[in-house]
Parts: structure tokens; sequence; C-alpha cells
């Protein structure tokens, strides 16, 4: 008598340099072959740490939200975004608004709060005519790659994000805690260490302190878990950094991210943590129809430059508490 495991039952393939890709006939229906297929797919990702579906032609939001509710523990409600959105349903959104021209660096979704997706979903509505993929990089391999000296110091300080709020760029207060009623923006940030100042212009600016190397809850396997690089001064355009400078001032940019002492990480960190990943980046071209599936930890993903019009759903499902991932430094609030 034989056995199979779930995996085995889906031909996925693996190339290097590709994110694990998984090949279905477009005349499926995408939300009931997600339900029927669902223990097996969890499975590919459990064990790759994301794999492209193609050939399920998904065409709009209420068809990502199908599968979305067909693969998902939970839907997710995002909180503390760093961009706008547009929000379709409960744990479906648009892509971040950001400049077609910049890439958004390799990151995992939310790392800096104490709830965090466990699963993300990315489904192509329409492909961009050049760039645009949305990348995968094996967080375990990235570590391991990273200089032994810097990730002991993050694991004994942890990293900081800094935030200034305003109206003018980045997320706004309403876009980012759901409300910008002051006493329910204060209750937010008390409620998930989060500290605080408002600002004499009625702006606020926040500090959080988070682990950059967490355990997988499921695994246990050290993954590097931040937005240390993607997050920081030195990977906005230099044009853009000096504007925002002069603007605001160095103290208020939108964000900014520091050592979790509060030193400053210098361009040459940022530059080495981009060409680690860089280096065990895995891509693939967008094709409509395609959908992405990643677990949150064990991968980052990045969002490449691209032109054309691109249109790109996402999804965040699974709710994990970091306090599961065996963060390296204790949390205090505010």
């Amino acid at each position: 008598m034989s056995s199979s495991s779930p995996t085995s039952l889906l031909d996925v393939e693996t190339k290097p340099g590709k994110p694990p890709m998984l090949r279905v006939e477009a005349t499926v229906d995408a939300a009931s072959w997600a339900a029927e297929q669902r223990d097996a797919l969890r499975a590919v990702v459990a064990e790759h740490g994301s794999v492209l579906v193609r050939g399920l032609g998904l065409r709009d939001a209420a068809g990502v939200d199908g599968v979305l509710q067909r693969l998902a523990t939970a839907p997710m409600t995002e909180k503390e975004a760093f961009a706008p959105r547009q929000t379709y349903s409960e744990g479906v959104y648009s892509s971040s608004q950001w400049p077609p021209n910049q890439p958004m660096c390799m990151h995992h979704e939310l790392s800096y709060r104490l709830e965090f997706p466990g699963l993300m979903l990315f489904a192509c509505i329409g492909a961009p005519t050049e760039g645009g993929a949305t990348s995968v990089a094996d967080a375990p391999t990235v570590l391991d790659a990273l200089p032994t000296e810097l990730t002991e110091r993050f694991e004994r300080e942890g990293w900081l994000l800094t935030r200034s709020y305003n109206d003018e760029i980045g997320a706004s207060l309403a876009e980012a805690f759901g409300t910008d009623e002051r006493g329910a923006v204060e209750s937010y940030c008390r409620a998930n260490a989060i500290e605080f100042a408002w600002q004499p212009d009625g702006g606020l600016r926040t500090r959080q302190r988070r682990s950059a190397v967490v355990r997988h809850p499921v695994t246990g396997r050290r993954c590097w878990f931040n937005q240390i690089a993607f997050l920081n001064e030195w990977t906005l355009a230099p044009e853009v950094r000096e504007y925002l400078i002069d603007e605001y001032g160095a103290d208020g940019l939108p964000f900014n991210t520091r050592f979790g002492e509060g030193d400053p990480i210098g361009d040459d960190v940022v530059q080495l943590l981009n060409k680690i990943y860089e280096e065990n980046t895995a891509r693939e071209p967008w094709q409509a129809g395609d959908l992405l599936l990643v677990d949150n930890i064990r991968t980052a993903h990045s969002r490449e430059p691209f032109q054309g019009p691109r249109e790109v759903l996402v999804a965040m499902a699974d709710p994990t508490h970091l306090a599961d991932c065996s963060p390296t430094i204790e949390v205090t609030g505010p």
C-alpha cells in the first residue's frame, strides 16, 4: 500500500533563480480549485516558502477574495501601513502606492508590528509591459549569508523604526491607524509598544523597537525578519532623500530605521543587506491571472520597478504574534 505526501500530489517546478511554480489548467474555477488543493498548496508553501500558481485566470478582487477565503485560516486587516492602499474586502488590498520607477526592496510584510500576516497572497490582475516582478528571497539563507558580527548585533539590540506622519507624504494617520482621533491613536500605540510624540504642527512621530531575527513558529528555523533595509533613508533615491530632509529635517523623514539602541545605520550596511538579498533573489515576470503564495516569515518579497499599467492585488492572512516567534529582545511599551 503506497502513500504520498500532499506536496507530491502537485507537480511543482523548481529552477535556480525562479520561485517554485505550479501550472494549472486555465479552465478551472480558481476558488473551487483552491478549496480542493488547500492542504497540498499550504504544504508546498511550508516546504518551499513560496509558490507561483500560473493558469488560474484571476481577473478581479472578488476572485482573489474567493481564493483567500478557501486557502487562509483568517483574513487579516492591515494596520500601521507605510503607504496608502485601496481596500477591496477584508484582507484584500491594492498594492501600496509607490513610484513605479522606484523599487520596493526586500522586506517581510508588517514585520514591525506585534501581529503580522503569516501568509501573503499576491494576484496579478494586469501585468506591466516591463519589470514589476514580485520577487522572493529565503530568510534563513539570507541570515546565514550576512556577516555574523552584524547579525549578532541586531540579535542583541533589535532594530528601531521611526516614523513621521503628516498629510503630505506616506500613509496618513487615518490610513495607518484606521482613525485620526488622537485618543484612539494613543491607545493603539500604548497597546502595541509604540512610543509617540505629537508635534507642534499636529503631526505625529513614533518609535518602535523590534527583533530583527525570529524563529519560524512552525519549523523553528531562524529567519532574518524585518524591514531594516527597505524603510531606511539610504534606500530612498538620493534626490528624494535630499528633498525630504530639506523639507522636513533629518528627524522628520516619513520612515527610517536604526540599530535597536538608536545608532544610525550607515549606507554601507544598507547596501550590504540589499546586495545579499539580490544574490538570493528568485524572480519570475508576472502574467495576468497569476497567484503567488508567500510564507511571510520564511520568505521576504520585493516589487521591482516597472513600466506600463500594473495591477497586483495583495491579501494578508493567518495573523501571527511576534511573541510566538522567539523574539530576541523584550518588547516594552512607551
